[in-house]
């Protein structure tokens, strides 16, 4: 039997965004996701949402609803450059407050000025963080081998973002997983003038059957159900002790592994 790891639904193909900083452009923005589907991460510094420049802590909660809410730490400091246990703080508070204002524990992060350290990663990962995404881009369209070092596809601003959206679309060898991941700050639309570059990226991608639209944090922890799923030895059943749902591609045959069941495959 030949068996093959699948994204929800048993589909092959996932996309995901990530805006950094909380500018009020991220209303603009949002509205461009929910209208074509397009679901993303958003990185907020809980220190400086009161800026005239931020989205206000009243009304994050609402209009990033349906997305996720991640840190960026509390002040956006250069952390490579300070001492671990003001970097600790940093992420701390920002943990608590960005917590304020959701319904679930904040565990996501996108490096400020994309500064880290392999001390910073391991000191994330002890305080409750799942994944640190970094500024360098590559176009493999490869989930992450670490989850702490995260690169992205392409920044929005990247010449080939469509002929990148358009390769996904057409990608149609489904014994592999592919993932877009695009990244950027709202604001710089403004900057450039340039919002007809979202706009048509998101109605070219949005609304495709074969393509898991996703924030981070769910492709994330969707990777651990998939990791903690417990094959027999003959390799024709699995128990999921996960409580999600795993799916997986058992002979051509799509299969949902149900959580909390020994499921057979053949």
């Amino acid at each position: 039997m030949i068996l093959y790891y699948c994204f929800p639904q048993g589909k092959t193909k996932a996309l995901t965004m990530s805006y950094d900083d909380g500018r009020l452009q991220d209303e603009r923005l949002v509205s461009i996701f929910n209208k074509y589907g397009i679901r993303g991460t958003f990185n907020l510094n809980y220190g400086l949402m009161e800026r005239d420049d931020r989205v206000s802590r009243e009304r994050a909660k609402e209009l990033y609803k349906g997305h996720e809410i991640a840190t960026h730490t509390l002040l956006h400091p250069t952390i490579a450059r300070s001492p671990l246990t003001m970097v600790a703080q940093e992420i701390l508070e920002d943990r608590k407050g960005l917590e304020t204002l959701t319904d679930y524990p904040v565990r996501g992060h996108a490096y400020p000025n994309g500064s880290y350290t392999k001390e910073i990663e391991e000191l994330f990962a002890k305080l409750g963080i799942a994944y640190g995404r970094v500024v360098p881009c590559k176009p493999t369209f490869e989930l992450p081998d670490n989850p702490m070092e995260w690169y992205a596809t392409c920044h929005h601003n990247d010449p080939k973002l469509m002929e990148y959206g358009n390769w996904l679309i057409h990608f149609k060898k489904h014994q592999y997983l592919k993932l877009m991941y695009v990244w950027g700050h709202s604001y710089e639309f403004d900057d450039r003038d340039n919002w007809q570059v979202i706009e048509e990226f998101c109605a070219l991608m949005g609304g495709r059957e074969d393509i898991w639209y996703a924030t981070n944090i769910e492709i994330i922890d969707y990777m651990q159900v998939l990791k903690r799923l417990q094959f027999n030895a003959a390799g024709d059943a699995v128990y999921n002790p996960s409580a999600a749902s795993a799916w997986l591609e058992a002979d051509g045959k799509m299969v949902e592994v149900k959580g909390g069941c020994y499921t057979k495959l053949a």
